[in-house]
């Protein structure tokens, strides 16, 4: 499978807490941090979760 960079762009503060809990699940703890994970059907799901936090790349 291909992999995919996630990047954190908005603040988690105010939000809901299922939504902070995913963003923390990602492995993304700051604005601007980044990871690379392989894209799995469970990766993707989260990422459509919260995608509106979230910037996302081909890795």
């Amino acid at each position: 499978m291909a992999n995919v960079k996630i990047t954190l762009v908005k603040s988690t503060i105010g939000r809901k807490k299922d939504h902070i809990a995913t963003v923390n699940a990602l492995g993304l703890r700051k604005i601007g941090h980044s990871v690379v994970k392989e894209e799995t059907p469970q990766i993707r799901g989260m990422i459509n979760k919260v995608n509106y936090l979230l910037k996302v790349e081909e890795a």
